[in-house]
């Protein structure tokens, strides 16, 4: 890319004028966390352009005062602000000086400041827990992406304008504090209340990458191989909990040495438990911050699924030590770089730790199928997002940034093989660390490691949005081969029409296919509208899958010819799980699309009838779930249909038992949680289900800690069958553990579950709770999206307490992460299947508009209206007749 394009890419974008770069900021921050409050000074080390000629200084700034703001020359002349004028609406703050800055200048910065510790989960911001002795407990700590290190201290809050920082703490006596760095200074102040923490200096680095936490903490630590001192800070009294992510950290970043080829620069990294924390994980430099339930896992009951997410969220955020914090991205519309690269990366190292996991099949059915239903939206976006205002971006920490980024690149890591595909990154690493980059620096780097023509085959998949379908549109079977004639096309979930433009869309497809011999070596890339392969066969019977190993995000819509011989590769077995549950999605997204019969789709189903293995499952609960979604509001068909899936379900209990055994692995103890969750779906009223739960459910109201009688990854599912078959007893029974568990992973299966109840007064009464203050914010969407997603009536009820308690929700989290309102949205109203509820959704939030949300409405009215369509397909199809299915089943 040339300069001129780099200047064309970046018109639009609101930037602070860059004739004045800062290079180091002194900031000393005195948190109060009786009062709520803190107070600062920051020095800035700025440098002026030689074409300055203002006599102001703008920085942004967000919900501070001020109380003074000077510079100094290289002289040592002080010139003091004449008037400062903040901008709220720019978020900006301007100190202006009574005579023109001097050019080509090195000038320090000085400004006195204040700022609350507010409970948005933003900026510098408190958090309250319940300690071991019962006692309410107030901590501090940051979350400054992507815009809101301006809410702690004055700066130039952009990516690209790097700089080095060095940061003082005055804090109590008995309070702990720490910081990016570690601490080099410690001095008790006079009175003996106060001691002032200095810190060393960080790297330079992005302003959003700074942190900070206080508080009281017990921690656990370790060494790496390569010598890097890690820390796991939790609650006082649960530093057990952080074993297993110490654990995994230890591992993971010599593994990141080693596979980038620029070791981890820092001296140590800590990882902490938040007790209120908006997303999932924060990635800052040295100081990671997390969840508690992201963090800390209890060895005697955490589930399978606990330890997996906690592996894979502590992989994700050590990976953005390198992308994202070492070389960073130029400015918001590549924010793929980040995300994108590190939920492939804490997939490769998941992998690389626990093998057994079988990560990259479970790929399958987690981050590709996330990445493809989102992806299939005309208001999907590209995966570089063109961002005007930085607050833009906010909309885009979607699954296209992060699940279709991840897909991508290992769509390339397929391509280019192992070899040069580390050989490019470990180059990409050494020549840009501590700078910032776009994409094109990234496919530069893969082209000379592989000799391919990497900008080419991928501008297709990350500047243009949306995701082809490949059809087979011609073969010729022969006893030694056969050869496909694809097609590809622009795949939309609702299968609506293409316009003209819309037609000539296309991508760079690497055609990967596999046989019951297994994967085949060539690649074929497909750059047109069409292409023609010819594939050995091992007899004249034998089968061939497209998209072998889901490794690109395609869909692909087989000729009748295949899938019938593609049959005996599912039920044999022969084909791999991770293609049979392709096969599955693809069947679903295509019936739904109307380019594939809803018949062919439930006899498809009936070939998994054996079916086990733990992601196939997952793919295979996916669509019945989907399909139970759209079915319920049609009675008819929905009584049909769940007859079917209950046989579907009951053969799974032959597989896998209700106890656990001592030999199960990681992923039968998962297959075990998807068959419960299962039969609370579409088994909840059988009786020996029933009498499962109950008896269970009872043994855990005499000993919650006995997880043999009722294990961790089943108890949400174990609540809601009790809760289905019970009444006003059973919900007070479920919902008084929510006080007593000694830990939010527990709670968090009160809060799924809730909502599960029949009876209408009490999901209500649950919508109720989650606005009540009793569930913290962080927490609320968990209890509503139990309700939401329970029933067509609990949509109902869960909408119209959105909407009649607007005001109250928005008021509770409007100044924090999007992500909350998002999540609060699609709970509430997101299972609707009708075109009339999509308009009266489209209209409530036209009368109250979300513009940070906006996305995220559209997304989900234009899925509502899909399912309404797919709705009308079903009705229409064979799927209405009762003779159908009696010959199905």
């Amino acid at each position: 890319m040339n300069k001129s394009e780099m200047d064309k890419k970046a018109e639009g974008r609101v930037l602070l004028p860059s004739t004045i770069i800062p290079s180091r900021y002194d900031i000393k921050l005195t948190p109060d966390l009786e009062s709520f409050t803190f107070s600062g000074t920051s020095t800035t080390t700025v440098t002026t352009s030689s074409s300055i000629s203002s006599n102001e200084i703008t920085m942004h700034a967000k919900e501070l005062s001020f109380t003074s703001a000077s510079y100094t020359t290289p002289t040592g002349s002080t010139i003091e602000a004449e008037s400062i004028i903040v901008n709220l609406k720019a978020t900006t703050v301007t100190f202006v000086f009574p005579t023109p800055l001097p050019a080509d200048a090195a000038l320090t910065v000085s400004i006195t400041f204040a700022g609350q510790l507010n409970n948005q989960m933003a900026g510098f911001y408190r958090s309250s827990y319940t300690d071991i002795h019962g006692q309410s407990k107030i901590m501090a700590s940051t979350q400054f992406e992507s815009l809101d290190a301006r809410r702690a201290f004055p700066c130039w809050d952009e990516p690209a304008r790097k700089a080095i920082f060095g940061v003082t703490l005055v804090v109590s006596s008995d309070l702990t504090a720490f910081s990016n760095m570690p601490e080099i200074s410690c001095r008790s102040l006079p009175g003996g209340k106060l001691k002032e923490i200095t810190y060393a200096d960080s790297p330079r680095m992005s302003s959003y990458l700074v942190a900070f936490c206080v508080g009281e903490f017990d921690f656990v630590q370790g060494i790496t191989d390569h010598g890097v001192t890690v820390r796991v800070y939790t609650p006082p009294g649960k530093s057990e909990n952080g074993r297993f992510s110490l654990d995994c950290a230890l591992k993971t970043l010599d593994l990141y040495d080693d596979f980038f080829g620029t070791p981890y620069p820092l001296p140590k990294l800590d990882m902490v438990a938040i007790p209120e924390f908006a997303a999932g994980a924060m990635e800052n430099w040295g100081l990671v911050t997390y969840r508690e339930v992201e963090l800390l896992i209890d060895e005697v009951k955490a589930s399978s699924a606990q330890r997996q997410r906690v592996c894979m969220v502590v992989a994700h955020e050590l990976a953005h030590q390198w992308f994202g914090n070492l070389v960073t991205m130029a400015w918001w519309d590549d924010l793929w770089l980040n995300e994108g690269f590190a939920t492939w990366t804490a997939d490769f190292a998941s992998d690389v730790m626990f093998p057994d996991w079988r990560i990259w099949d479970q790929y399958t059915t987690g981050n590709l199928a996330a990445a493809l239903r989102l992806d299939a939206l005309r208001s999907s976006h590209p995966i570089q997002v063109p961002i005007a205002h930085a607050e833009e971006v906010d909309q885009v920490f979607d699954a296209i940034s992060y699940c279709k980024g991840g897909s991508v690149v290992r769509m390339i890591h397929a391509v280019l093989g192992k070899k040069d595909f580390q050989a490019g990154l470990a180059n990409y690493m050494k020549k840009h660390q501590y700078g910032n980059t776009e994409t094109y620096n990234l496919w530069q780097a893969w082209e000379e490691s592989s000799g391919l023509p990497v900008s080419e085959m991928m501008g297709s998949w990350t500047e243009q949005m949306g995701f082809p379908m490949l059809s087979v549109t011609d073969e010729k079977w022969e006893d030694t081969s056969v050869t496909l004639t694809l097609q590809q096309d622009w795949f939309l979930a609702d299968g609506s029409e293409l316009s003209e433009e819309d037609v000539k869309k296309t991508w760079c497809v690497p055609i990967l296919t596999c046989t019951s011999e297994g994967m085949q070596s060539d690649i074929t890339f497909m750059r047109e509208k069409t292409a023609t392969i010819t594939i050995p066969l091992s007899s004249p019977n034998a089968w061939v899958k497209l998209n072998a190993g889901q490794q690109v995000p395609i869909r692909v819509c087989m000729s009748d010819a295949m899938t019938d011989r593609l049959a005996d590769g599912i039920t044999s077995k022969k084909l791999l799980p991770s293609d049979r549950a392709g096969v599955l999605a693809d069947a679903y997204a295509l019936v739904k699309a109307g380019k594939l019969s809803p018949p062919a789709l439930i006899k498809l189903l009936s070939h998994y009838i054996d079916e086990d293995d733990a992601v196939v499952w997952e793919a295979l609960e996916s669509v019945l779930n989907g399909l139970d979604t759209v079915l319920s509001d049609n009675e008819t068909l929905n009584g049909y249909f769940d007859k079917f899936a209950k046989k579907l379900v009951s053969g799974l209990t032959k597989v896998v038992s209700w106890d656990p055994q001592s030999s199960d692995g990681h992923l039968t103890s998962l297959l075990r949680g998807t068959m419960v969750r299962l039969l609370s779906k579409f088994c909840y009223d059988d009786e020996t289900v029933k009498h499962e739960a109950t008896s269970r459910f009872a043994k855990f109201q005499e000993d919650a800690s006995d997880v043999t009688s009722l294990p961790s990854d089943m108890r949400t599912s174990v609540f809601k069958i009790v809760l289905k078959n019970g009444g006003q007893k059973e919900y007070d029974l479920v919902k008084s553990y929510f006080d007593t568990a000694t830990d939010n992973a527990e709670r968090k299966f009160v809060m799924n579950s809730l909502g599960a109840t029949p009876d209408p007064k009490l999901k209500l009464q649950t919508m109720e709770w989650t606005t009540s203050g009793k569930v913290k914010l962080q927490d609320m969407f968990y209890p509503m999206g139990s309700v939401g997603t329970s029933s067509k009536e609990g949509r109902e009820i869960s909408w119209k307490y959105y909407k009649e308690n607007f005001a109250k929700i928005k008021g509770m989290i409007e100044k924090g992460s999007s992500s909350l309102m998002n999540a609060c949205i699609v709970y509430c109203c997101g299972s609707f299947c009708s075109n009339e509820k999509a308009d009266d959704i489209e209209a409530f939030f036209k009368e109250n508009p979300l513009p940070s949300s906006q996305r995220k409405i559209d997304q989900t009215v234009e899925s509502m209206r899909a399912n309404a369509k797919f709705l009308e397909i079903l009705r229409t199809s064979e799927l209405s007749k009762e003779m159908f299915w009696s010959e199905i089943m």
